[in-house]
C-alpha cells in the first residue's frame, strides 16, 4: 500500500508540473505536498496505513537535517573569522543503539555532512561510531548532544 500510495503521490505531482507549466523542483515539492493532501482526504482508514506517517517524519527530518546544516555552517564561518577562538579537536567513541548497516551508514553520512564532524571509523563489532569533532569542550555531553539530536533523529525515521 505505501508504494501504491507514493507512485500515485508522485505520479499527481508530476500531473501536477505539466498542468502548471512551470518546471521546477520547487513546483514538483508544492505538488506533492497538494497531492499528498488529496491523498490523505480520500484515502479510506488513514490510521492503519504507514505511508501518512512516514512522509510526515520524512519531510520534519529533512527540514532538521537543513537547520542542522545550516547552523553548523555558521558556526563553521565564525571560527573562521576569528581564528583566535580556542579551537579544542577530540575523537569519540559514539556507543551505537542503530543496529543495521544501512541504520549505521545512514547516521555516519548524516554526522559527516554537518560541518565540524567526521565520521573515521566504526567499532568491529558495530557498536560504536569513532568521530572526530572540530569543537568539543565536555565529551560526554557532546556524544550525549550526538545521541539525543542525531541518532534519535535517525531511529524515527528508520523503525
Amino acid at each position: 500500500m505505501i508504494k501504491a500510495l507514493l507512485l500515485a503521490n508522485i505520479l499527481l505531482a508530476t500531473i501536477w508540473v505539466l498542468a502548471t507549466g512551470t518546471i521546477t523542483q520547487e513546483n514538483f515539492v508544492f505538488g506533492f505536498l497538494i497531492s499528498f493532501g488529496i491523498l490523505w482526504i480520500i484515502t479510506p482508514d488513514r490510521s492503519k496505513n504507514d505511508y501518512f506517517t512516514i512522509v510526515p517524519k520524512l519531510i520534519s527530518f529533512t527540514v532538521f537535517v537543513l537547520y542542522q546544516i545550516i547552523k553548523s555552517n555558521i558556526q563553521t564561518f565564525i571560527e573562521s573569522l576569528y581564528p583566535k577562538s580556542k579551537l579544542s579537536p577530540a575523537i569519540l567513541k559514539v556507543p551505537l543503539d542503530v543496529e543495521s548497516d544501512g541504520e549505521i551508514t545512514f547516521f555516519s553520512h548524516l554526522l559527516n555532512i554537518t560541518p565540524g564532524t567526521l565520521v573515521i571509523d566504526i567499532s568491529d563489532d558495530k557498536k560504536a561510531l569513532f568521530v572526530h569533532v572540530v569543537h568539543c569542550e565536555d565529551k560526554e555531553a557532546y556524544i550525549r548532544q550526538i545521541k539525543e539530536v542525531f541518532e534519535k533523529r535517525v531511529l524515527e525515521l528508520t523503525r
